[in-house]
């Protein structure tokens, strides 16, 4: 299995991951005044442009919330934020080889810790949004409640997934570069065809069947549910995804160490 030795060099190679995502993060604010402040004032700016502009245009789309003033801004934040994790995750992975050729070439360490450092440091920028989106929740007075919890097993599928689709992408755009441009398209393409700056209902009934065919709909979804309904999410919906995810993350770790032998020579 060539999962179990890619576990086993992350977990020797940890504080080599630790230290990487740390610097990058240190790296983005150096130079700038206010140093990290920026990584909470942009989210929270975000929200509050949701809540201020697109609460009011939109609250009529969503029924049942109609007389509630930040629904809106409650169900597009859900979807925006764990979409955008989502998003980082895949697009970085997907030149992450490429963009580290000089340190691959340069260092002998095992390739994989580099989409581990990818998906730390998307983590960790997830999880700055996502406390500031919860303190909102808290402050206006629609605190999610137990259903929270639901959220883990939701972020454990959507990083299995992102992390399965990027490897796989980012081995693949070493050899084929045209893979890196086409990945930037389809992800524009992919957000608006998922319900997040709309909701399923504002579709045609003609065209909703055919929602089904993404799997990021039932997991939007689910943000949704558990962040805006203040309810569980559905799970049966997620068992497509979760039997895709499994089969990307296999198919990924096995072209991965298949390939990994020819990337210093194609970088």
């Amino acid at each position: 299995m060539p999962g179990l030795p890619m576990l086993r060099a992350l977990w020797a190679y940890r504080g080599f991951i630790w230290s990487s995502v740390l610097r990058e993060f240190h790296g983005k604010y150096r130079e700038s005044l206010l140093g990290a402040f920026w990584s909470v004032a942009n989210p929270l700016a975000m929200i509050l442009i949701y809540t201020l502009v697109m609460g009011q245009l939109m609250r009529p789309t969503l029924p049942g919330y109609e007389k509630t003033p930040f629904a809106f801004p409650i169900y597009l934040c859900a979807g925006v934020i764990t979409w955008n994790f989502f998003s980082e995750v895949v697009l970085r992975l997907n030149g992450v080889f490429i963009d580290n050729g000089n340190l691959i070439k340069k260092s002998n360490f095992p390739r994989i810790c580099l989409p581990a450092i990818v998906m730390v440091s998307a983590f960790l920028n997830f999880a700055i949004v996502m406390v500031i989106y919860l303190i909102f929740l808290a402050l206006v007075g629609h605190w999610p409640g137990s259903s929270l919890i639901a959220m883990l097993p939701l972020l454990l599928l959507q990083t299995g997934f992102a992390v399965g689709l990027g490897v796989l992408l980012g081995t693949l755009n070493v050899f084929f570069r045209d893979v890196g441009q086409l990945t930037g398209v389809v992800m524009q393409f992919w957000f608006w065809l998922t319900p997040i700056v709309y909701t399923l209902g504002a579709l045609p009934e003609k065209v909703r069947p055919f929602m089904a065919l993404n799997p990021m709909v039932g997991l939007m979804q689910g943000y949704q549910q558990i962040l805006l309904t203040q309810s569980w999410p559905a799970w049966r919906p997620l068992w497509p995804l979760l039997a895709l995810s499994l089969l990307l993350l296999a198919l990924a770790a096995w072209f991965f160490t298949a390939r990994v032998g020819e990337l210093v020579d194609e970088l």
